[in-house]
């Protein structure tokens, strides 16, 4: 089982940059597909990016790619979002989730059923 913690949420205008955080718990952190996800007032929670566990494969939803970057250090069992360009729509709770790679379909192929684990959430808010 593994436990995720997100960190590093915040207020800043558009333009802006923050860096999310997701520290995972257990040891074999590699073995875990990794993935942000986002849901905005109002709104279903959708989909941001996602990690091979080696972290050579990273794919993104369409509406961030270019300025959010999908990462992780298995040294430290933490995962990252490093999110430039803020905009007004990426106002929303950042989620961090985990599903262990055995077994399953290419990460590339993940939705949310893939991800067994889920953190509490980081409150990202953009103004203009």
């Amino acid at each position: 089982q593994v436990h995720v913690v997100e960190s590093g949420g915040g207020s800043v205008q558009t333009g802006d940059s923050l860096r999310l955080s997701c520290a995972a718990s257990g040891r074999t952190f590699s073995r875990y597909g990794m993935g942000w996800f986002r849901q905005a007032p109002g709104k279903e929670r959708e989909f941001v990016a996602t990690i091979s566990g080696s972290g050579l494969s990273t794919y993104y939803t369409d509406t961030v790619k270019g300025r959010f970057t999908i990462s992780r250090d298995n040294s430290k069992n933490t995962m990252y979002l490093q999110m430039n360009k803020l905009k007004p729509e990426d106002t929303a709770v950042y989620y961090c989730a985990a599903g262990p790679l055995f077994g399953r379909p290419e990460i590339r192929h993940w939705g949310p059923n893939n991800f067994d684990y889920w953190g509490q959430g980081t409150q990202v808010t953009v103004s203009s």
